[in-house]
């Protein structure tokens, strides 16, 4: 290269890993245990044509390292890594492949289809060598200044009990929103918007788990069909922002974000996938990880030769390896201490627990999160699946973890859906899935509750679709999950028959209800607390469009009204500790009080009984929360809230006998699904026969203070906190 006799470069540091501006020139350190050379490859200001090539001086503990005194922010590299191309033993190494540091900062451009991106020559197997240049088609590197300042906005810390979850693609939140001006649509800028952080406040929720932000690839296949990966599951960079989600190109707008969340009292919590990459099986291109050292990042097979694939993706990231395992945990440092996250979401992660042996709960990856100062302090989310041998591990998290609880799901569906023999499912589920989590000191918010989410039918499409409708990915409708316990009331998809319209908007109330008055921690998927369809769709991972993009100006009156219900439920929620208990309700008699945490009744107002749960017939029921066996710790409040909660699966109306409240008290109605516009509380006594409309749910609140007389206020305002839903963002700026 013409420059290369010019560029001044020194022995540098093997550590930190990546390449680091210490304020007079950059530092660049990678790792490859096996690599025989590694150079260095520096690019235009713009990261257009290649400047400047030079080879890494120093090998330090398998750390490649140099320091150029005269680089700095802005300088676009990559790397070209020279080793034996032996697939047979695992190794990939060629050097006419541009490989990207998988500690980047920051990307400039986008992975650009070529059969020069392959290390082998396409076409003729993946044991022949390929040596065409994938410079012109490979993004490039850029090195950043981390700087920013953060001022006074705080992270706010929200308590795992009090946490209401509001799970949303950051393009798709904004890409139809008029309110957002629309060259800041499909952004960060966006989703940090006025208008659009007003919304989110109001709606009561507390925490925002976005879709992958990390930069990703998209898929060659996708492109070829004229579609793209719209989720983002295609990790190419653990630390650079996804460049197509900003409107500015610079770090600076995904920390605005950030902080203007803050501001407004919300977490940002990262869906992030750490158990592969964008570079696919043996047949995949040469982006990064596999040109580095394909030994060491990936989980090999036996034959060396190809790869493990518990993902379905083609690859598994090799987590047992220190250095791997040191990417991830330095990655999730660096999301949350430089661009302040305050959790995170783990795609697959019954892979990041798995060891040689299978997975383990004291895996290398699960204990250095819980003994890293900096991680055992944020939210941790698993998703606690995978498509590897003993994959399901709900339930099987250590300590300090929090799951997606897709149980809560299945039975909250087919329970409403009037399936048989849900009765018991369902009240384990509404306690916080004690079965699965109440063990060596976890709490209920580590079930995370969720009726729908990204993977799936939303909850609209979920009352109006008996089948998946997929036509749109290019698959002949056979992707996707056909076991959705759904449920069409009648007509498939959209129709004007009111009747149906009516009881599906009935549904969906009852499964919102369910979801927010359930022990656990909430999780709402955008869009349905105002009935978002995708019509039918329940893979909508390549739909970058109106299918799976959030239709605000398409909200009508239905949806309107729902919006408004689900501010209430939410609101309901943080009023009445009751519905967030820190621990788990077990039934048990308090010894103080002589009640019991919770306890169910039939409708005739006696005890459930094991032949009423046995019973496959048994779909209407009551739950009790007696606040006077708030056994929380050594103090107990003088008095608390008894609420009463009962559920009506049959679709005929049937008389429920109100249990016996103490002396001169009423029950209060606070919640009816039927009459979602109830405003005012009402008084019923003991021995009222309560007609419960089929598929149903309601709420009773039985406020005692330390006069023991019911709160009128307080039941008025538990009824009227929601009525004002949170203002809709439809109104264009100029």
């Amino acid at each position: 290269m013409p420059l290369t006799s010019r560029i001044r470069i020194r022995e540098g540091k093997p550590f930190p890993l990546g390449a680091h501006w210490d304020g007079l020139g950059v530092n660049f350190a990678l790792f490859s245990a096996n690599a025989t050379a590694v150079e260095l490859c520096l690019f235009e200001d713009d990261g257009g044509a290649e400047v400047g090539r030079i080879a890494l001086p120093e090998y330090t503990d398998e750390v490649w390292h140099g320091y150029l005194p005269d680089a700095q922010p802005g300088t676009h590299y990559a790397y070209r890594v020279h080793g034996p191309y032996a697939p047979g033993e695992g190794h990939r190494f060629n050097p006419n492949k541009l490989v990207l540091d998988p500690y980047a900062k920051g990307l400039t451009g986008t992975v650009t289809w070529d059969d020069a991106l392959f290390g082998y020559t396409v076409g003729e197997g993946d044991l022949s060598f390929d040596t065409r240049d994938s410079a012109p088609f490979m993004p490039r590197c850029r090195v950043v200044d981390p700087a920013f300042g953060w001022g006074r906005v705080q992270a706010p810390a929200v308590p795992w009990e009090r946490t209401v979850i509001y799970e949303a693609h950051l393009r798709g939140m904004t890409m139809r929103c008029p309110a957002v001006p629309e060259r800041l649509r499909g952004s960060y800028a966006g989703l940090a918007s006025e208008e659009m952080v007003a919304y989110l406040r109001g709606l009561g929720i507390t925490a925002i788990e976005l879709m992958p932000v990390h930069a990703f690839a998209q898929d060659q296949h996708l492109i070829e069909k004229g579609l793209r990966n719209y989720w983002g599951y295609n990790t190419l960079s653990f630390f650079a922002p996804e460049l197509g989600y900003s409107a500015t190109g610079s770090l600076r707008e995904f920390k605005q974000m950030v902080a203007r969340l803050h501001d407004a009292g919300i977490e940002v919590i990262l869906d992030v996938v750490y158990n592969h990459t964008a570079e696919g099986n043996e047949l995949g291109p040469t982006l990064s990880f596999r040109g580095i050292d394909n030994a060491s990042y990936y989980r090999l097979a036996p034959d060396r030769r190809h790869y493990i694939n518990d993902t379905g993706t083609g690859n598994t990231l090799n987590l047992s390896h220190p250095r791997v395992l040191q990417l991830v945990t330095d990655s999730l440092r660096y999301w949350v201490e430089e661009m302040r996250v305050d959790g995170f979401r783990f795609d697959l992660a019954t892979i990041l627990g798995r060891e040689d042996h299978g997975f383990d709960e004291g895996g290398g990856f699960l204990d250095s999160c819980r003994q890293d100062p900096v991680l055992s302090r944020v939210k941790l989310i698993a998703e606690p699946w995978d498509l590897g041998p003993g994959g399901y591990q709900v339930g099987g998290f250590p300590p300090g973890w929090a799951e997606w609880n897709d149980a809560f799901r299945d039975t909250v569906r087919a329970f409403w859906r009037g399936d048989e023999g849900q009765a018991a499912d369902l009240a384990r589920r509404l306690t916080a899935s004690g079965d699965k989590f109440d063990r060596r000191g976890r709490k209920p918010w580590a079930s995370v509750n969720f009726v729908a989410a990204h993977d799936g039918f939303t909850l609209n499409d979920v009352v109006s679709f008996n089948e998946r409708h997929n036509d749109a990915n290019g698959e002949g409708g056979n992707d996707g999950h056909s076991h959705n316990l759904s449920f069409n009331h009648g007509a498939e998809g959209p129709t004007d028959d009111p009747d149906i319209r009516a009881l599906r908007e009935r549904q969906k109330r009852n499964m919102l209800a369910t979801l927010m008055l359930a022990q656990g921690t909430p999780m709402l998927l955008a869009g349905d607390e105002f009935g978002r369809t995708q019509r039918g769709n329940n893979n909508a991972y390549c739909q970058d469009n109106e299918i799976s993009w959030v239709d605000w100006e398409g909200i009508d009156e239905d949806g309107a009204a729902l919006s408004a219900f689900t501010r209430k439920l939410i609101e309901l929620r943080h009023r009445f500790p009751l519905l967030h208990r820190n621990r788990f309700l077990t039934g048990e008699l308090d010894a103080e009080f002589g009640v019991r945490d919770v306890s169910w009744i039939t409708p005739a107002g006696a005890p459930m009984e094991t032949a009423h749960w046995d019973d496959p017939n048994t779909r209407c029921f009551g739950m009790v929360l007696d606040g006077r066996a708030q056994a929380t710790g050594i103090h107990k409040p003088a008095g608390d809230s008894t609420l009463l909660m009962i559920v009506n699966a049959h679709h005929d109306a049937v008389p429920f006998a109100l249990p016996e409240p103490p002396a001169g008290l009423h029950w209060m109605l606070l919640l009816d699904t039927n009459r979602p516009e109830l405003a005012e509380p009402e008084d019923f006594a003991f021995g009222h026969d309560f007609l419960v409309t089929g598929r149903s749910l309601l709420l009773f609140l039985l406020q005692l203070d330390v006069g023991g007389e019911i709160s009128l206020q307080a039941a008025r305002g538990a009824l009227t906190a929601g009525t004002r839903p949170p203002p809709l963002p439809l109104k264009a700026r100029g």
